[in-house]
């Protein structure tokens, strides 16, 4: 059996941010629902939240990133972590992101790797 990282197609790094969630056609939400510190990547995220969507349901994601740009995004909900408060969270796999996005995204996430390197010298991010 495998697990899911060895399915992943993207690197993940740690983020940690507030992220404007909501559905296509109902009102934005934010506050709780923040990044998870640990499942940030070009493909998708966790975010990390006590207030859960369901399996299948599509959100629309502002993201700030630590170089001060905001990004948008379309995401699915493929996996709700149920678990206790503080831990539940939701796997979101990008589902419409446009280039230039994306590009932003891919030179945060280099950023973010190479900050964490500095921050644990010899151990890979």
């Amino acid at each position: 059996m495998t697990n899911g990282s060895d399915m992943r197609r993207h690197d993940r790094r740690r983020a940690g941010f507030e992220v404007m969630v909501g559905t296509p056609n109902g009102p934005r939400v934010a506050g709780d629902i923040q990044l998870d510190a640990a499942d940030l990547s070009e493909g998708g995220a966790f975010l990390r939240s006590d207030l859960l969507f369901e399996e299948g349901e599509t959100l629309m994601l502002d993201i700030p990133l630590p170089s001060g740009k905001n990004i948008s995004a379309e995401g699915r909900v493929v996996r709700v972590d149920r678990t206790e408060a503080g831990k539940a969270g939701m796997g979101i796999a990008f589902t419409r992101l446009d280039e230039t996005d994306r590009r932003i995204l891919s030179a945060n996430l280099k950023m973010l790797m190479a900050s964490t390197a500095k921050a644990r010298p010899g151990k890979k991010p």
